[in-house]
């Protein structure tokens, strides 16, 4: 069997074929977009546009992430149509309406991410010991940093501002761990699946990006059957 070698970004077609030979399993792009994989497509400069390349005047590879768009892949649309992005910088920006078009042979998959998502599939496929919660670690967090880390880049918010004051989803009546800041705001610890919910709730966060999220930060795997859990009780 010939042995499939990953490019630095890889065609839909070169992301399948590795990843069936890495899973036994049967790839195509609905699915990659299910499993939270970010597509990008290539943008040559345009001087129409120059806030969105900034410096880079030979162009850059720009990610469809927002969920109207993702959504339009998966379903198997014609083309791509890129309506939100991020800058050469990596800022959120909307595009002038309606988007940009590209052709779906134009889409490319990090490499590294689709190392990422195998390492994932073989870890959640090992039997997993049975853990029984104590009161102590159900009352375990993730710190400041780590919130901001997270998921300072989907709000529109000064996160850091909004965990310092403490209040909404942010404070102890919501994703903060009741009494962990009680000797000093430096110690307070953040339920990360509690946030994530509240995020998406009352700052309208899409799903798709949490999930990226709690898939993405190592500090957020603990998390992830219960974040998981939570999805599926709500339907999401």
């Amino acid at each position: 069997m010939t042995i499939i070698e990953l490019p630095f970004r890889a065609t839909t077609e070169q992301a399948c074929a590795w990843l069936e030979q890495q899973t036994g399993s049967p790839w195509t792009l609905a699915r990659l977009i299910e499993q939270t994989l970010t597509p990008y497509v290539w943008l040559d400069y345009d001087a129409s546009y120059p806030d969105l390349f900034g410096d880079a005047n030979g162009g850059y590879a720009a990610p469809i992430f927002f969920e109207g768009d993702t959504a339009r892949l998966a379903a198997g649309s014609d083309d791509v149509l890129i309506t939100i992005t991020k800058d050469a910088y990596k800022i959120v920006v909307q595009l002038p309406p309606p988007g940009f078009r590209r052709e779906l042979h134009e889409l490319r998959f990090l490499k590294k991410e689709l190392e990422k998502l195998v390492a994932r599939h073989k870890r959640e496929a090992e039997p997993k010991p049975v853990v029984v919660e104590t009161a102590h670690e159900a009352r375990v967090g993730i710190s400041r940093d780590e919130v901001i880390a997270a998921f300072a880049g989907m709000l529109r918010i000064d996160i850091g501002k909004a965990l310092d004051d403490a209040g909404g989803i942010f404070g102890d009546e919501g994703a903060r761990i009741k009494g962990s800041a009680r000797k000093s705001k430096k110690h307070a610890m953040w339920n990360p699946v509690t946030l994530a919910l509240g995020m998406n709730d009352l700052y309208r966060v899409p799903v798709s990006q949490l999930k990226r999220a709690f898939q993405g930060h190592d500090f957020l795997h603990p998390w992830l059957g219960q974040w998981n859990a939570s999805l599926a009780l709500l339907g999401k």
